[in-house]
């Protein structure tokens, strides 16, 4: 008898797991449209565990950029930077327990036009669903979300590390110049070696007319900065720069040693000094919610600065 009872129920138990994949299947099929690529997508919200929507909000919007293309390896998820759309297939979907599921996802890229190199790879991702409130989201893709937090540490640290250095040079260097109503600070990171940091540091006081920030004056510091953590805190205890005048190529060499090329094409290239410039101008006005659009040195036209 409970042979003819087992029996009976496995065709039952077979259609309800059946029945349970292909709602998953569906689930994530609606999922694919809210991974991130290129944007985070307000609406994704919805989509999201609030803990993975938090993560990525705060890699894609709430990181101040320092550098050009800080984080493609984020903003590339899927389609990589080649002007393609993802055609996303469900391939299936692996319940791990009651509350979490594994989906494999094949992902082929298309152009605008609908068409597609039949040769190119097909390529597998997986993402990651979590029943919250009675409702499949989305908790993670290809396992970002660990490298997200990882980038967020460390960006927290070395925020920190260039707040010490701003503030050293405001305070120690700073009060040297023709002062104005701000001072803002330009840091073009060489190497960071334990407690050194090397950079091509730069000063500069501006007052503020209308939307322009107008330059009173400033000034190059470049060199090693000696910065160590008290109660925790980062706080540079020294700071060794290049010489003045005919000394100044020695005591770079001395002090950059194997850092020297570096320091010198970041140095002697105008351009590259002006874009860093106008990145940390836009993140200083947006940390401070300022209503500034250009910036002007005394004698050359005003720079508009675009903010992103």
């Amino acid at each position: 008898m409970k042979r003819i009872v087992l029996y009976a129920l496995l065709p039952v138990l077979l259609i309800a797991c059946s029945s349970t994949e292909d709602r998953l299947k569906e689930r994530a099929n609606d999922l694919c449209a809210y991974i991130p690529d290129h944007e985070l997508l307000e609406k994704s919200r919805d989509y999201m565990t609030p803990d993975f929507y938090a993560v990525l909000d705060t890699m894609f919007y709430r990181l101040p950029e320092h550098e050009a293309m800080d984080h493609e390896w984020l903003y590339y998820f899927v389609t990589g930077n080649g002007g393609t759309i993802a055609d996303y297939e469900v391939q299936s979907v692996k319940q791990t327990d009651a509350n979490h599921a594994i989906a494999t996802i094949l992902v082929r890229q298309k152009w605008e036009d609908g068409s597609f190199v039949e040769t190119a790879d097909v390529e597998e991702h997986r993402l990651y669903m979590e029943l919250v409130n009675g409702e499949w989201l989305m908790s993670d893709f290809d396992e970002h979300k660990a490298d997200c937090i990882r980038y967020i540490a460390n960006n927290r640290k070395e925020e920190a590390v260039r707040e010490a250095i701003c503030e050293y040079l405001v305070r120690e260097i700073g009060l040297q110049y023709a002062q104005g109503e701000l001072c803002i600070p330009v840091l073009m990171m060489v190497n960071e070696t334990g407690t050194s940091v090397y950079g091509d540091f730069w000063i500069f006081w501006y007052n503020i007319s209308g939307d322009t920030l107008k330059t009173v004056s400033g000034g190059n510091h470049s060199g090693k900065m000696t910065v160590q953590l008290q109660d925790g805190t980062p706080v540079v205890t020294a700071f060794e720069q290049t010489e003045d005048g005919a000394g100044n190529d020695a005591s770079a060499r001395r002090i950059f040693s194997s850092h020297y090329d570096i320091y010198m094409n970041m140095h002697s290239n105008e351009n590259v000094r002006e874009a860093v410039r106008q990145e940390q101008l836009r993140e200083y006005i947006r940390r401070h919610s300022l209503n500034i659009h250009y910036y002007q040195d005394y004698g050359w036209p005003a720079v508009e600065l675009i903010l992103k």
